[in-house]
Formats: C-alpha cells, sequence, structure tokens
C-alpha cells in the first residue's frame, strides 16, 4: 500500500505547510515522486488536483475564522495568500456563494471542506488485467506542447482536436482525390503513423506543468518545425489493454486499485504513453494501450 502512504503523506504535508507551501512541485518533491504522477494519482483519488485541494482548505479555514474572530479581513486574506481584498472577495465568492463580509455578520453559511484521509476500495473480486513487457527505445517524432497538471484533463482532448483540425483535416474528412491537395506537413502525419503515441513527459522541472506528446515513429530525417522529436526509453512496462471507449475507465482503475495493490511492481519513471491502433475502426471500439514504466519493488519494501 505503498502508493497510499504517499497520498496520505503528500495531505500530512500540505495540512502543516497550508500558508507556505509554494506550489504542488514542493509537495512531489517531499514525498519523492514525479509530480505528474502524484496529481494523476490525486486527481483519481480525491476528485481534486494539488492546487484545489489546497485552495479549498485556504478558504474554507479563511470562513472559519470571519465567523470566530475579529480580524480584519484583509489581514485574513493576505494571511490565506490574496494579496488584495479584491481578489480574496472574488475567490470567497466563487467558492462559498457568499462574500467575507457576509461571512462575518452572519449572514450567510459557508461550504465546508475539511481534511482529507486517502483509502481506497477496490470493487469486485477480480484483479485487473495487465502484463509486464520488456520494449526496446523508441524514437518518436510529432506535435509537443507544455500543459498545466490542473487543467490537463480538459485541455489534451482539445489539442488532438486542434492538431486534427489545424494539419490534418484530410485524415477526417476522407483522402482528397487529388493528391496535391493535400499538405506536406499532412503527408508527414500519414508517412510517420502521428498519433499512434500520446506520451506524457514530467522531466521539465516546471512547478504543476509536464510536456504531452501526439507523436508516431521516428526513424531520422527532417522533421517539420511544427514538431519536436523524443526518445521512449528502454525498460519494463506494464501494459493496460482497452478500447478508446474505455481509456479513462481503465487509467483510473491503474491509479485507484492496480497501483495502490499490486504487491511487485511500482512506477520506475516520471512519463508514460497512451498507444493507439492504427488499423481497424477509429471509433469507440479503437485498440488501445496504456504504458507505465515499472520496476520490481525491493525485497525491503
Amino acid at each position: 500500500m505503498e502508493w497510499i502512504s504517499c497520498l496520505q503523506n503528500a495531505i500530512d504535508y500540505m495540512e502543516e505547510h497550508l500558508l507556505d507551501i509554494e506550489g504542488p512541485d514542493e509537495v512531489a518533491a517531499h514525498v519523492h515522486i514525479s509530480c505528474m504522477y502524484l496529481q494523476n494519482g490525486f486527481r483519481v483519488l480525491t476528485g481534486y488536483s494539488l492546487g484545489e485541494y489546497m485552495r479549498n482548505r485556504k478558504l474554507y479555514l479563511a470562513a472559519v475564522e470571519l465567523q470566530h474572530t475579529t480580524t480584519p479581513i484583509i489581514d485574513i486574506a493576505l494571511k490565506y495568500g490574496y494579496e488584495t481584498p479584491g481578489s480574496f472577495d472574488k475567490a470567497f465568492v466563487r467558492y462559498h456563494g457568499v462574500t467575507p463580509m457576509d461571512v462575518r455578520k452572519a449572514r450567510g453559511n459557508i461550504k465546508t471542506f475539511l481534511r482529507m484521509n486517502v483509502s481506497v476500495s477496490v470493487q469486485g473480486g477480480d484483479s485487473m488485467e495487465f502484463r509486464i513487457e520488456k520494449k526496446d527505445s523508441i524514437k518518436v517524432v510529432g506535435f509537443q506542447r507544455r500543459f498545466d497538471a490542473e487543467t490537463s484533463y480538459v485541455e489534451i482532448p482539445k489539442y488532438w482536436e486542434e492538431c486534427i483540425s489545424t494539419y490534418a483535416p484530410h485524415l477526417m474528412n476522407g483522402m482528397p482525390a487529388d493528391e496535391a491537395e493535400i499538405a506536406a506537413i499532412e503527408k508527414y502525419i500519414m508517412e510517420h503513423g502521428i498519433g499512434e503515441f500520446g506520451i506524457c513527459i514530467d522531466d521539465i522541472g516546471v512547478n504543476g506543468q509536464f510536456d504531452y506528446m501526439i507523436a508516431g515513429r521516428y526513424d531520422d530525417g527532417d522533421v517539420p518545425e511544427e514538431m519536436r522529436t523524443w526518445e521512449i526509453p528502454s525498460g519494463e512496462w506494464a501494459v493496460f489493454d482497452c478500447s478508446m471507449a474505455t481509456l479513462q475507465d481503465t487509467n483510473t482503475k491503474v491509479w485507484k486499485e492496480w497501483l495502490p495493490t499490486n504487491g511487485e511492481y511500482e512506477l520506475r519513471d516520471a512519463y508514460n504513453v497512451e498507444w493507439y491502433s492504427q488499423t481497424g475502426d477509429f471509433g469507440p471500439t479503437q485498440k488501445c494501450q496504456l504504458w507505465f514504466p515499472v520496476k520490481r519493488k525491493s525485497m525491503q519494501e
């Protein structure tokens, strides 16, 4: 249950340093794990990002202080990280639905947000099906953008749509009779199977952010200026089969069930891969896989 202990330690650290913590990377460094992995696991198990958890806790505690003290509102705003009364009012109303002054004058109810404790409950009696595969390194090429972990669940699907509509419209709408109508970059996308991989890479050292690639296989040669190259490292991977329709559910189960309860493997490095079949149906039944880099747990654990 090391993964659950890791998440609980993260909560303990946030609670102890709620008023002076600098951001999610500080929490991840304290529990010795990639910020991307910590954010993903925390969101799956709690429904909140690290930033949301800390903001909600501070706004709740600020409201309690407004109810039970005579401390000036501006001082409470500064204490909980807001530089101006205006920014505090805006955040407070968005969360509680009433103003700080309403709470001070007992004219509105506050929204409770108590300290969390993390636990896991595995549904059903069947363990998740997976296999361990040893893979050689794979050179990839594709589109790359930096994302904030707090908004990535919403923004990454939009990024796929943006890349397809901008650079590969014919792939979705049917190829034209005259191949001359196809732009050079779209030909490059088809030739390299770009869209076979979706890769999360957390190696940039920027607080709460990671890079995401929509990529295909790269065999050297010129690269369009809109694209980047990377190399998926060799090693052992935990591979989970799924379809496009079940991909998100499978990802949730990996973080919520498999990672906390498996006794043999742990995450190895700060990246993971979505693999999408390039043949057959491209709808809900499209074959997909999730690859997580793993290593065997040491005997001491």
